[in-house]
């Protein structure tokens, strides 16, 4: 048994220039990982406030077009409505009003501020007697139409 346990003794001395030889040089890693991490970070970094500026300017325009949309569809009611065609301009004064009760409802990413929603909260009110007038093709509808169109545009400074 002797013989054996010298054996083993001689074989780790061998085995222990090899294990050194493969020693990893920690702190030499760290200083290159380091290294690494602040290149990253250098690039990152401005990436991402470019990056933010460019959602608040999606978000921004986002708004603007969905503005212009009930705007617009609106508009386009009170053309229709000058041109006799009262139906389409019922259904696009539906659509206005349904658009603009999701909105005012909104909590947050709503298109208007807490003022604005309670002046168009008025709007609401007249959505029904609008819409049966222009179902019944009365001429009179284009006066309440072109006064909430006056309203709406009034208050989110559309008519500049």
């Amino acid at each position: 048994m002797g013989a054996v346990g010298q054996h083993a003794s001689s074989k780790s001395n061998v085995l222990s220039p090899e294990v050194s030889a493969l020693a990893i040089p920690w702190k030499r890693v760290a200083l290159f990982a380091t290294i690494g991490l602040g290149f990253f970070l250098l690039g990152f970094v401005p990436m991402w406030f470019k990056t933010s500026a460019a959602i608040e300017q999606r978000d921004a325009s986002q708004r603007a077009v969905r503005l212009a949309q009930l705007h617009n569809t609106l508009a386009t009611a009170v053309i229709d409505v000058q041109r006799g065609q009262f139906e389409p301009a019922r259904q696009l004064t539906s659509d206005f009003y349904t658009n603009l009760r999701r909105q005012i409802d909104t909590d947050s990413g709503s298109l208007f501020n807490p003022a604005q929603r309670e002046e168009l909260v008025s709007l609401l009110s007249e959505r029904d007697e609008l819409i049966t007038l222009l179902a019944r093709s009365d001429p009179a509808s284009m006066e309440r139409l072109y006064r909430i169109y006056a309203t709406y545009s009034r208050v989110t400074n559309n008519g500049k």
